[in-house]
């Protein structure tokens, strides 16, 4: 594909190369194991997680695995289909219980930006060595579709469909976004120009209004000896309850025939329908260290969980997983936990924006990538709350991600949770924070009236400050203390 890009486009802008991208992988169930082999010592453990490929050395990235990989895409479909007669979406409107300064502005273009002349639907399409970018080659960070970018459009599908025929792509599939108040189009590149060429020739268009590659997210798991979380972090097992709190979780598929998710799950979604489901441990244990009931009891007993599948071989893609938190937002959720990270995406981080400007409370895990990683993505935006992994003596997990993006601790070494149709002992930040999203629903179900802002303020307040003294890129604000974060008073 490269030999293509570099072939067909000499000369063309600038140098047709993208920057490697460099995967994000999950780690392993010893926290002591080396950053390259966490989460692959077993790949064939019940856990579903999630390895890069090796050339059968052992070294990761030998193989199919390695930057560039394509996990998903060829299989994505279209699940929200533009309604007759095209028409948009309005944004999300504001919860009143938070601030309006703090509400996300709608992204516009520049007014002085041009607009491509749009080729009519069957047209003659514009060679794309004819196309003007008004912006440089985008230098792409992070795991990425090779041949796909996604972009918010003003208007239907009629100018979705001109504006694929004036820069010569596919249009793979559109829908009006809820979270983003706009329509999302996923287009194919099909003449191997390079993802940054592509984007920096889109905004030339006025009727983009925002341009990203579509970005590859990795569960967070390292799986791994009862579950010590209801002491460590001050919560009464005989008196937790989520009763009636409805939380989504973004997820792999899940088992709902285990035992521990009796009566758990009000509703299912999956994001990615054509892709055969395979692994159901990952998924499963999340919502059963939530909301499990019976011998693996979860925090937050009686709670309401709606999941979205998104994941499939412990990999999804942007477009995936906005579906997801579409389909969320849609529910009524108070709490969305989403147990993976990936690079920085902006329109992931509209749609946070606009999630919890509705009130929602964002859980996300911090990352298993290592000290020296960079920040993990939707957890270090700033309206998530973002969560590390610490073990039962309130030690941090060795290969947690670090950052001044992490706000709190709490379990996720070697704990018992629901897996499959049975159970296993897992590791990860991917359940420290739901461990997390079950103690915020005791908090809502104590107090149905506090907002999000509240919630937030009431954990940093009253974490037990476990590193050095005040909040620090190891630790945030601390150990989780649901018995003083549920007494604390604005």
């Amino acid at each position: 594909m490269a030999a293509r890009a570099a072939f067909g486009f000499a000369g063309f802008l600038l140098a047709a190369t993208t920057i490697a991208a460099t995967p994000v992988f999950a780690q392993s169930k010893d926290p002591n194991q080396p950053q390259t082999k966490t989460d692959c010592l077993d790949r064939t453990n019940a856990a579903g997680a999630d390895c890069p490929e090796d050339g059968g050395d052992g070294t990761p990235g030998a193989g199919p695995g390695a930057a560039g990989a394509v996990f998903l895409p060829a299989l994505i479909v279209d699940l929200f289909p533009n309604p007759a007669g095209g028409g948009g979406t309005p944004l999300p409107t504001p919860d009143p219980r938070r601030d309006p300064a703090s509400a996300l502005p709608s992204p516009s273009a520049p007014a002085d930006a041009p607009v491509v002349p749009a080729a009519l639907p069957g047209g003659p399409i514009i060679s794309p060595t004819d196309l003007v970018a008004t912006e440089p080659q985008r230098a792409i960070v992070g795991e990425h579709v090779p041949d796909e970018v996604l972009v918010t459009v003003d208007g239907d599908a009629g100018v979705v469909q001109q504006i694929a025929a004036s820069f010569g792509l596919e249009v793979r599939s559109q829908r009006q976004s809820r979270l983003l108040g706009t329509t999302l189009a996923r287009f194919g590149i099909l003449d191997g120009r390079p993802v940054g060429v592509v984007l920096a020739q889109l905004a030339a268009d006025g009727r983009t209004r925002r341009r990203e590659p579509n970005h590859v997210y990795s569960l967070q798991q390292a799986a791994g000896i009862v579950n010590y979380a209801f002491d460590r972090i001050e919560l009464d097992e005989k008196q937790a309850s989520g009763e009636n709190v409805r939380i989504a979780v973004i997820d792999t598929g899940i088992d709902d025939t285990n035992p521990a998710l009796s009566g758990v799950i009000a509703g299912q979604f999956d994001a990615m329908p054509e892709v055969p489901i395979e692994k159901r441990d990952h998924g499963t244990s999340i919502d059963g260290l939530i909301a499990g009931v019976g011998a693996l009891k979860g925090m937050a007993p009686g709670a309401k969980i709606y999941h979205a599948r998104a994941f499939e071989g412990g990999k999804s893609t942007m477009d995936v997983i906005l579906s997801a938190l579409d389909w969320a937002a849609e529910q009524d959720v108070r709490i969305i936990n989403m147990s993976f990270v990936g690079p920085k995406n902006d329109l992931l981080g509209i749609a946070c924006r606009n999630a919890r400007a509705l009130g929602i409370v964002l859980v996300a895990a911090a990352g298993n990538n290592g000290p020296k990683a960079p920040y993990g993505y939707p957890a270090a935006f700033d309206d998530v709350i973002a969560v590390t992994a610490t073990d039962a003596k309130d030690g941090l997990m060795p290969q947690a991600n670090r950052g001044a993006y992490v706000f709190i601790s709490a379990p996720g070494v070697e704990m018992v949770a629901p897996s499959g149709a049975g159970s296993e002992v897992v590791t990860g930040t991917s359940f420290a924070a739901a461990i997390v999203s079950g103690a915020i629903a005791n908090l809502i179900h104590a107090a149905p009236d506090r907002s999000a802002d509240e919630i937030e303020k009431a954990l940093a307040d009253t974490a037990r400050d476990l590193g050095p003294k005040g909040r620090d890129n190891d630790f945030g604000y601390g150990l989780l203390d649901t018995k003083a974060a549920e007494a604390a008073k604005e």
